[in-house]
């Protein structure tokens, strides 16, 4: 059976969804996704702080600076329209801190935090379109596992870094001048009410 073509999704499409979902257009088709749940939110949360240091200052600041750091921007990478969870721009690239809806610069960093209806599709489709951009680093946390991957783009395809798990304490390019201790990033369930 032959399906009738439909008609790619367009801007308006993105506007249009609720605000408790997060949409994006890739190769023309729109991809819908609930708010991320509390260890996803919890994962993405302690990462930026703890890269936080490598965020711009106007006046020195306590760490090496040198980029824009930003949770869920919009990129705009030719027809594709993404969300990756956190992303990041050198400074010495994006110099001036635009004030636009949707960055066409690709970002030099990219974070997706995975989770079990997002992984797939971070990890095949969107992953490839970071690559096609030029983005260099990626990153993939799965905070049920409790897992971080590293891969840096070499000649068009990701080269796997590392991946440390659980309570590891990392270095992990781009933000290597930094130790980064896991044990943090990972939602912790309360403990049960004493008898």
């Amino acid at each position: 059976m032959v399906l009738p073509k439909r008609k790619p999704a367009t801007y308006q499409d993105l506007v249009d969804l609720p605000e408790n979902v997060v949409g994006e257009i890739l190769d023309g088709a729109l991809h819908v996704s609930p708010r991320p749940a509390s260890p996803h939110a919890q994962a993405a949360s302690m990462l930026h702080l703890d890269i936080g240091p490598f965020q711009r200052r106007r006046s020195g600041g306590g760490g090496p600076g040198g980029w824009w750091i930003l949770f869920e921007p919009e990129l705009h990478l030719g027809a594709d329209v993404l969300v990756p969870d956190l992303a990041g721009w050198r400074v010495e690239r994006m110099p001036e801190y635009p004030n636009v809806a949707g960055f066409e610069l690709a970002p030099d960093w990219v974070c997706e935090v995975v989770s079990p209806s997002s992984a797939r599709h971070d990890r095949v489709r969107k992953s490839a379109k970071y690559a096609t951009a030029g983005v260099n680093w990626l990153w993939l946390v799965d905070p049920l596992e409790q897992t971080l991957e590293a891969y840096r783009l070499e000649n068009g395809r990701w080269l796997r870094l590392g991946g440390w798990d659980g309570a590891d304490v990392a270095r992990v390019e781009p933000f290597e001048a930094i130790e980064l201790d896991l044990a943090g990033w990972w939602h912790v369930a309360p403990l049960p009410d004493a008898p």
